[in-house]
């Protein structure tokens, strides 16, 4: 039997209404994601928080600097899973010079659901990661995960769909 961990990536203020670079839907995106930590909480499935902070040796970065508002992960994610571990990464694949794997490996988990900001680019990174491969199934939520516009979250879904499962947090998370 599988054992599933759901990794929400990037949750952040700064991709939010008032933040730095805000993306589109993402009220409803929030939503969905509370949600879905709501599910796999009931389920005995693990969550875990990824969070950007931009490679300060690299400079100031126009999003998710270390000791901003906006580099914050979102208070109502937090609140929804406040003891879940966060893993911090520098890179838009989420297993990319981080504990994330160790982590999961921990958990005794083989199934990846995956959610959150930029469906193409963090999320997709993540899904198509070499370390991805270590696992039984990918799944990436459609339904909560957004980028800048509904058209380019459909593009990327499309591109993910011949390498990972596509799935609502209802299917998914059932």
């Amino acid at each position: 039997m599988s054992k599933p961990a759901l990794i929400i990536i990037d949750l952040q203020n700064d991709y939010f209404p008032g933040g730095a670079f805000p993306l589109a839907n993402t009220e409803t995106t929030l939503s969905a994601v509370v949600k879905a930590i709501g599910k796999a909480k009931a389920k005995g499935i693990p969550v875990v928080h990824v969070q950007h902070i931009a490679d300060p040796k690299q400079g100031i970065a126009p999003f998710f600097n270390k000791g901003t508002d906006g580099v914050k992960i979102h208070a109502k994610i937090l609140a929804a899973a406040p003891d879940a571990p966060v893993i911090i990464k520098h890179f838009a694949d989420s297993f990319e010079a981080t504990q994330l794997h160790e982590t999961l490996q921990q958990l005794g988990v083989d199934e990846l659901i995956l959610c959150g900001m930029m469906t193409q680019n963090c999320v997709t990174h993540t899904a198509l990661s070499r370390r991805s491969d270590d696992y039984q199934k990918v799944t990436v939520l459609t339904d909560a995960s957004t980028t800048v516009s509904e058209m380019l979250h459909g593009i990327a879904l499309h591109a993910l769909s011949t390498r990972v499962a596509l799935a609502s947090l209802d299917e998914a998370l059932a």
